[in-house]
């Protein structure tokens, strides 16, 4: 580490490096005949601005990097400019960084394409060139068809089609004339927002069609995202649609490259959420659409030539059907790979036969080649034998009709590419990856563990190591010194940090709880980086908890849904934890704070409020105080149905209602209440509603409002400031001064 890295305070390290993401590789792409591994990485640890990297791996000297594709260059020095299409979408993937935050490969590899500023641009990975596209734009989310002949993309509400050498560019589908808020080629609010599907398009294997999306926002009700310091400045419409509203009305069509389309009919009454599509060489193109009341689904395939579908298989769960990253999809050989919930475990199930069970909690599908399916998995409720748990593991697995190898073998979180998969999109493949292979098969494996900072991404032909790829990340100033425990008779998975200088005999510390403890957000993974800003607290003198109870994934089907139509159990977790985890360290329980953002700071807010008796004061970050503001997709899953449906479960699990706070109990507690008024995912009037109940309640409180900040983070000098002001509200409340 520098000299300047050690002079900055972690707070602005940590918003200045973007939790030290920036300078690391990520998005990986594997050529399929292994020839070169394509990947983003910014030039250093505070460097915003991504670049499009190729390790080539049979260069006569042996692996090389080489830069294929510089936005600074291409962009002439300007700087970058974004559409609202793309800002939308870097919000709902909580991207915050610059340059080429995405791309999409051909089917060999060999041609990208990406958008900067609006303008497309493409780069010939053999030759290493880049150049621009002269296409009408604002350009979003451009694609190669698998041939690398064409490049399809989002722009002006259609979905358009050039050619790879910048000519023939027109419109495939387009708005009617008079048809406002319809668009063709881009994912709606709750796909991107909740279902984990950020793409609108598909090219079909032969590169000559498409699948594409319509969706019509006009039902969806608007909302209004004004910036009170800009009051020159028009309020911004979005189209939102909060739980018991209309969502998008979402059609998919096949469309040739003359422009000739046919719609793919299903019952769209019975499954309006269109959630899941594949098309590959093995079969026919696959949908996975869903119920609103997400028990039920069906897997579905098309006749590109008549649009008619055919029924293959109908799921249904009495609580809810989860969907999981990589499947639907089919084998070389044309079985159905899936993920399911079977006799209490999460498996994997390839034709109608489940090739994993209780020993594992499969999470994702990562590859699906002709000998093996690569996953990834936690351990499973069945596992045990006696050994350590392994708390927060995350680990890659080959599975086949001969059973179950472990990919990964050091502690801590691993993911996996492998070549093979055909086109990908660089924009996640995510920090914590391993990949394993078959014959001359390449892999990429990317590592973070407990004990050292970052990642480490290797890449294995045959299972051997053949290169390295470099992170310039930087170190953090702190280390984690996180230790992972289970607690109480559910054993809930705990992460704990004592302040470093804490010795025995000093006496109990005062407590921060600092979750975030709801769905799809695991916190207690065995990993360094995530605690990086828990150990900060503690080193203020805290003892820092983090408590993944009821409802958060990674465990068991059982575990995640038993608080369907109930989050408060995810708060009975927390306290249950505390009080386990006080017969082992030094926790005073007279002196318990709670902090936490987005679902977090709904539990910190629903802590201070319900559980006075446990927690003297809590931060509330951007929190869903009225559940009927939160959208449609996640909150009629988990309370199970609409607030009209639902009154009495809205009601309970909401922080406040037209009458005022819901259930509050004495002594009232002071909580200190922060959120972004550019926030269009929780919106800024879910803070405003709680401080004017609690003004009306007469209790304490004091709020942050962040202008121009988003459902993420704030920028550095904020960010700094806010965890300072954090800690002195916590001291005061707590009386440590």
């Amino acid at each position: 580490m520098t000299s300047s890295n050690e002079q900055v305070s972690f707070p602005r390290q940590y918003a200045r490096t973007q939790r030290f993401m920036l300078g690391a590789p990520r998005g990986f792409g594997v050529a399929p005949d292994g020839s070169r591994v394509v990947f983003l990485r910014s030039g250093s640890g505070t460097d915003r601005s991504h670049r499009l990297w190729v390790l080539d791996l049979e260069g006569p000297d042996g692996p090389v990097e080489r830069l294929a594709a510089d936005p600074e260059l291409l962009l002439g020095g300007a700087a970058e400019e974004l559409s609202p299409e793309e800002r939308a979408r870097r919000e709902r993937s909580r991207e915050g960084s610059a340059g080429i935050v995405g791309y999409a490969l051909d089917g060999a590899a060999e041609l990208a394409a990406f958008a900067l500023s609006g303008r497309l641009f493409a780069a010939e990975l053999r030759a290493g060139t880049a150049r621009e596209l002269p296409v009408p734009g604002p350009v979003v989310d451009p694609r190669p068809s698998p041939d690398g002949r064409w490049v399809a993309y989002a722009a002006g509400g259609a979905l358009r089609v050039t050619g790879a050498d910048g000519t023939g560019d027109r419109a495939l589908a387009e708005p009617e004339p008079g048809a406002d808020g319809v668009t063709y080629g881009l994912a709606e609010f709750v796909a991107s927002e909740e279902m984990d599907r950020s793409r609108g398009f598909w090219w079909a294997p032969d590169s000559d069609r498409l699948l594409v999306a319509r969706v019509d926002e006009s039902p969806v009700r608007r909302w209004w995202i004004a910036d009170p310091a800009h009051p020159e400045r028009e309020p911004q419409p979005v189209a939102y649609p909060a739980a018991g509203t209309p969502n998008a009305d979402v059609r998919l069509f096949v469309v040739d490259l003359t422009g000739n389309r046919t719609e793919v009919l299903w019952d769209r009454a019975s499954f309006p959420y269109l959630a899941r599509v594949h098309w590959s060489s093995a079969g026919a193109p696959l949908l996975l659409v869903q119920a609103r009341d997400q028990r039920s689904q069906a897997y579905l395939t098309v006749d590109p030539e008549t649009g008619a579908t055919d029924t293959l298989r109908v799921d249904e769960d009495p609580v809810w059907l989860d969907l999981f990253s990589g499947v639907p999809a089919w084998t070389p050989d044309g079985r159905l790979v899936r993920i399911a919930d079977r006799d209490g475990a999460r498996v994997l199930v390839v034709g109608d036969r489940a090739l994993t069970d209780a020993r594992l909690h499969v999470r994702a599908v990562l590859d699906v080649g002709a000998e093996d399916v690569l996953i990834s998995a936690s351990t499973g409720e069945a596992a045990g034998d006696g050994g350590a748990p392994e708390t927060g593991e995350i680990h890659v697995y080959r599975v086949g009709e001969q059973g179950v190898e472990r990919v990964s073998e050091t502690p801590g979180v691993h993911a996996a590419v492998r070549s093979g998969a055909g086109a990908t999109t660089g924009s996640g493949a995510g920090a914590g990856t391993r990949a394993e292979a078959g014959s001359g098969a390449v892999t990429v494996l990317s590592s973070a563990g407990p004990d050292a900072p970052g990642i480490t991404v290797r890449v294995l032909r045959d299972g051997k190591r053949l290169a390295e790829v470099v992170s310039y990340a930087q170190r953090p100033v702190l280390s984690a010194g996180v230790t992972l425990v289970e607690a109480g008779e559910r054993r809930i998975p705990c992460a704990v940090l004592l302040p470093s200088s804490w010795r025995e005999g000093d006496g109990p510390l005062p407590v921060l709880l600092d979750p975030y403890g709801g769905p799809h957000g695991q916190r207690v993974v065995a990993a360094h980086n995530p605690h990086l800003t828990s150990r900060w607290f503690a080193e203020q003198g805290f003892a820092v908890i983090v408590a993944d109870g009821r409802g958060t994934p990674g465990r068991s089907p059982a575990w995640e849904k038993a608080i369907s139509g109930d989050f408060t159990l995810s708060l009975d977790d927390q306290v249950d934890a505390l009080h386990a985890l006080a017969e082992r360290f030094p926790l005073d329980l007279g002196r318990v704070a709670i902090r936490g953002w987005s679902f977090g700071g709904y539990l910190a807010g629903l802590a201070a409020l319900r559980r006075p008796d446990v927690f003297h004061a809590a931060v509330v970050g951007a929190p869903v105080t009225d559940w009927r503001l939160y959208d449609t997709h996640y909150t009629e899953r988990y309370l199970g149905g609409g607030p009209e449906e639902k009154p009495g479960v809205y009601a309970a699990n909401s922080l406040l209602s037209e009458a005022g706070l819901t259930e509050p109990r004495e002594p009232a507690r002071p909580m200190m209440l922060v959120h972004g008024l550019a926030d269009d995912n929780v919106v800024m009037a879910h803070t405003l509603r709680l401080s004017s109940a609690l003004l009306a309640a007469g209790r304490p409180h004091e709020v942050l409002p962040l202008s121009g900040v988003t459902h993420m983070t704030p920028q550095e000098q904020v960010a700094e400031n806010l965890l300072l002001l954090q800690v002195d509200f916590l001291r005061r409340s707590l009386g440590l001064r």
